[in-house]
């Protein structure tokens, strides 16, 4: 906020005022940013997109009615583009750390600008390690911490509701503790069985060696201590200014003006970045200079003219240490969703030729009520859950709100942990369907992490919808006497708590044919002991123990078909659902569909069902 033009200049920039929109894209290029640079951690394509907000900005401006919005418009805009690069097409590889120069890393540059120290470094450091989606939730919560943007403009930059925005923000407070006690881990030196645990690993944060690396510290007596004093990332955060630009991103750049547009030039005549490029025109800061200071910004659109680099650099600007106030400790925060959890991401390689006959799309799939998925935002969500026949699917949340469906396939929302159980986000939950699913993964730290005493007392709560309910999904030992789930089912008969049906969770790591076997027994031993169906939310194959290790092709194919025909025939399980849809990113190893149309073989085994 504070720096950032007044309403007026953002009314003299949208009537066309050169200078007007020079202070305009000065004032708020640091926060733009700052949102791009935590959101893309790691990616080398951090400039590409913050010019590709500056552009569509300028583009646009004149259609912006109220320059008292400017500030929410152009947050939501800066989501925007970095959904189309995360998810619209391939990300960038991430650098590898060896070859990174020093202002390459957001987290190194933000550490290094702002003097980052303690809880402070640790809290910056961890953000390496949280999923795509937190990554650019925390890039907005973390501005609002600091005193630069509302929670209002989160809502509106997010697309959904405040209650739902508070419940996102919740549980990437909860996965950015979880990282935070990863990188303390990590510090050396190891204990031996940490040692251990990371064999395999290659150094590079990812969300199945956080998860696996977090299972570790809460079981260790030596790593426990790592969750102990985490003060609360709001109190670490709070004042902290926003991350300076780096030198080739300088003011100075901004403010080298030249060039020249006539007013008449519309948005469609633009020359972007990305086509100059081709057109072997390096665009540089200097050409959105240019832009700045040339552009008539009225209505249509406003002009791009292309320059090229010049031979020699242009001066950094000068950087100023922003002042970091003291920190006192205390409290800590929830947990996060698996969602997402994955692996190393392998991308796959489409082979050159194809058979025209090979590539026909087979009919559609038969649609099974009982079939179902685990699904995470990515392009083609829609589509690929009609294509794989699904009858229902869930996304861990309480509306449909960030993964919408196909008209006739079921969602069936989710109370997640403790934070969702508000009346309005019941409220929600309730609009949506019929059947209720309980709490994720309460028996473990990183995910609800809820005691049996607290999800009974929170119990009567969901009941009061008067929807049908399945029980909270542990993540082990479901059929386990004096488990998790056997405590809560005895706590709830012995209240007169209604619970309508048995949900559970299972990964295996054998990858042989006995599999099949193994899970269905499960299945069954988890219906004998408590008489009641059964909803399996999430199941597959997957080997946490060392380095994580996956079924290959064959190995899942024998995997889908010997479970899922076990489970149809099952009349007492009502539903199952694959982990996950999406085989993007870091769940190519196990998820189904690469895209709307493009099952894997996985995915095909599943659609066949």
């Amino acid at each position: 906020m504070v720096g950032q033009p007044d309403t007026g200049t953002v009314a003299a920039a949208r009537a066309g005022d050169p200078a007007a929109v020079d202070r305009l894209v000065a004032g708020y290029l640091p926060l733009v940013y700052t949102i791009v640079g935590r959101a893309l951690e790691g990616h080398a394509d951090v400039d590409d997109v913050v010019q590709d907000v500056m552009l569509r900005v300028l583009r646009n401006l004149g259609e912006l009615r109220d320059p008292a919005a400017f500030r929410s418009w152009l947050v939501a805009i800066t989501v925007r583009q970095v959904r189309e690069r995360f998810r619209g097409r391939p990300p960038a590889v991430p650098l590898d750390p060896d070859l990174r120069d020093p202002g390459a890393d957001f987290t190194d540059l933000a550490i290094t600008r702002l003097e980052l120290s303690g809880q402070r470094r640790e809290t910056a450091e961890a953000t390496r390690w949280l999923d795509e989606d937190n990554r650019e939730l925390l890039a907005l919560w973390w501005l609002e911490a600091s005193g630069e943007l509302t929670r209002d403009e989160i809502v509106e930059a997010t697309g959904v509701g405040r209650q739902h925005a508070a419940v996102r923000v919740q549980r990437m407070k909860g996965q950015l503790e979880t990282a935070r006690v990863v990188v303390r881990a990590l510090r050396p030196p190891h204990c031996p069985d940490l040692a251990g645990v990371l064999t395999g690993w290659d150094g590079r944060p990812g969300p199945l060696w956080r998860k696996r690396i977090a299972r570790h510290t809460r079981d260790c007596r030596d790593c426990a201590p790592a969750w102990q004093d985490l003060v609360a990332a709001e109190r670490l955060l709070a004042g902290m200014a926003l991350v300076p630009l780096p030198p080739h991103l300088g003011l100075s750049t901004i403010n080298t003006l030249s060039g020249t547009a006539t007013p008449s030039t519309t948005a469609a005549q633009a020359v972007p970045a990305k086509l100059a490029a081709k057109a072997g025109v390096p665009l540089t800061w200097k050409a959105l200079a240019g832009v700045l200071a040339a552009a008539a910004v009225a209505g249509a659109g406003v002009a791009v003219q292309a320059y090229r680099e010049p031979a020699e650099p242009i001066a950094p600007a000068a950087v100023v240490a922003p002042q970091a106030p003291p920190v006192s400790p205390p409290p800590a925060v929830p947990s996060a969703p698996a969602s997402a959890v994955p692996s190393p991401s392998r991308s796959a390689s489409p082979s050159a030729t194809r058979n025209p006959a090979a590539t026909r799309k087979p009919s559609a799939a038969p649609v099974s009520v009982k079939k179902g998925a685990g699904v995470w935002r990515f392009a083609g969500a829609e589509a690929a859950l009609k294509d794989v026949g699904a009858g229902w699917y869930y996304d861990w949340a309480p509306s449909d709100d960030e993964v919408p469906g196909p008209a006739g396939v079921e969602f069936v929302p989710m109370i997640w942990g403790a934070a969702d159980v508000t009346d309005a986000t019941l409220k929600r939950a309730a609009a949506e369907g019929d059947v209720l699913l309980g709490f994720n993964e309460p028996d473990l730290p990183e995910q609800s992490n809820m005691t049996v005493e607290a999800a009974l007392a929170a119990w009567p709560r969901l009941q009061a919808t008067g929807m049908r309910l399945v029980s909270p999904a542990v993540a082990v030992g479901a059929d386990t006497p004096g488990g998790w789930l056997d405590r809560f089912m005895t706590g709830a008969a012995g209240a007169g708590l209604r619970v309508d049906a048995i949900a559970l969770h299972w990964y295996g790591s054998d990858f042989s044919a006995a599999a099949v076997n193994q899970f269905l027994g499960y299945v069954d031993a988890v219906h004998e002991r408590y008489g009641k169906p059964v909803w399996v939310t999430e199941f597959g194959l997957i080997d946490f123990g060392g380095s994580p290790r996956y079924p290959n092709d064959a190995q899942k194919v024998r995997f889908i078909q010997g479970a899922a025909a076990g489970l149809e025939k099952r009349s007492y399980v009502e539903r199952y659902a694959w982990f996950g849809l999406p085989a993007v990113g870091d769940s190519v190893d196990f998820g189904l569909y690469l895209d709307g149309d493009s099952p894997t073989e996985a995915g095909k085994a599943y659609r066949g069902i």
